[in-house]
């Protein structure tokens, strides 16, 4: 997650890139909520990381917390930072104009890429979730990584974490490798192992969900051709894609957000030393009355969820909303990237 990629005419580092994009779809996600009373918790969100160390990566008054409402993350940024972009003048160019970023959590790159250890970490913040709300839309967790794990065959632990479920069906799991290398041939949700180069990525795209048909959809409007066997995978995405993966993953379509869901989502985002890991979950084509989990992190969609989602997002380094219910349910997203470098 170190390597540098070009962004316009300036270069970065991936792992940069990538809490850059996970710090804008936060701020989107709780624009979307903005209601006119405020911010409603249509989600929970959690960002973790894992590298040397495995845990929450949230920075400043909400530090150390696993799901948290999107109200208390919108109003507990760790700082603003001061960006600069160019907007129209007015007059057919353009003017530099100063604008304030929230921060939720910095990149880091530090340590290997225990990938077993941060899945099992998010099998746990899933589970103890759905326990307490058994009939929610299911979770959705996004997996970022960008490098192989360190701490053996992650098979049997991201297999689990996709098994989890409530009753109205199992967490989907989204695998998305990050490549920093301008060369790299992309794969965008295959739908056979056939043609990936290597067990690594085979892996990856074994233990991925299939899209659901919403996914497939929202897929299409990225100009992404699908089938009924693709896979929530992607190999070699740089930040672009990324992004319309997180997208694809976290938006549910079929969701609106007028009214108020009973319940909230939950959206947690990992980030680990070496491996990242975004999951976010659509809402089904019937709404449950809870909210669902998401484990990982993404960018906010035009249209607004009815669901609550939770994410559970994980960055890392290399050296390494449906039909109108009275109720409406909460989707949940599980958002974990890492690399062999500690996270963001």
């Amino acid at each position: 997650m170190e390597d540098e990629v070009s962004i316009g005419e300036d270069t970065q580092s991936l792992a940069t890139g990538v809490a850059d994009s996970i710090n804008r779809w936060l701020q989107e996600l709780s624009i979307k909520c903005a209601k006119s009373e405020g911010i409603r918790d249509y989600y929970n969100v959690g960002v973790f990381g894992y590298g040397k160390d495995v845990g929450p990566s949230f920075l400043g008054p909400i530090a150390g917390r696993e799901l948290i409402p999107i109200s208390e993350i919108a109003d507990n940024p760790a700082r603003l930072d001061e960006r600069t972009k160019m907007v129209p003048d007015g007059a057919g160019g353009l003017v530099e104009q100063s604008i304030r970023k929230p921060v939720w959590f910095d990149p880091i790159a530090n340590g290997g890429t225990p990938m077993c250890k941060a899945a099992g970490e998010a099998q746990r913040v899933l589970k103890g979730w759905i326990a307490e709300h058994p009939d929610s839309f299911p979770p959705t967790c996004i997996h970022i990584t960008d490098g192989e794990a360190t701490d053996g065959n992650p098979t049997d632990r991201l297999n689990a974490l996709k098994g989890l479920s409530t009753s109205d069906g199992n967490a989907m799991l989204f695998n998305i490798h990050l490549s920093a290398n301008p060369k790299a041939t992309p794969v965008l949700f295959p739908d056979s192992p056939d043609d990936l180069p290597d067990e690594y990525s085979k892996m990856l795209f074994e233990t991925a969900s299939p899209l659901t048909p919403s996914m497939r959809a929202l897929a299409r409007e990225h100009g992404f051709d699908t089938s009924e066997d693709s896979r929530c995978f992607v190999l070699n995405a740089d930040l672009v894609l990324l992004v319309q993966a997180i997208d694809i993953g976290t938006r549910p379509s079929n969701v609106q957000m007028d009214d108020a869901p009973q319940e909230t989502e939950a959206v947690v985002a990992e980030e680990e030393e070496s491996d990242a890991v975004s999951e976010a979950e659509e809402a089904d084509d019937e709404k449950p009355e809870e909210p669902e989990t998401v484990s990982e992190a993404e960018e906010a969609d035009d249209e607004e969820p009815e669901e609550s989602e939770t994410v559970s997002e994980a960055e890392g380094e290399d050296d390494k909303a449906e039909g109108a219910d009275d109720e409406k349910p909460e989707e949940t997203e599980l958002a974990w990237s890492g690399s062999e470098q500690e996270p963001r």
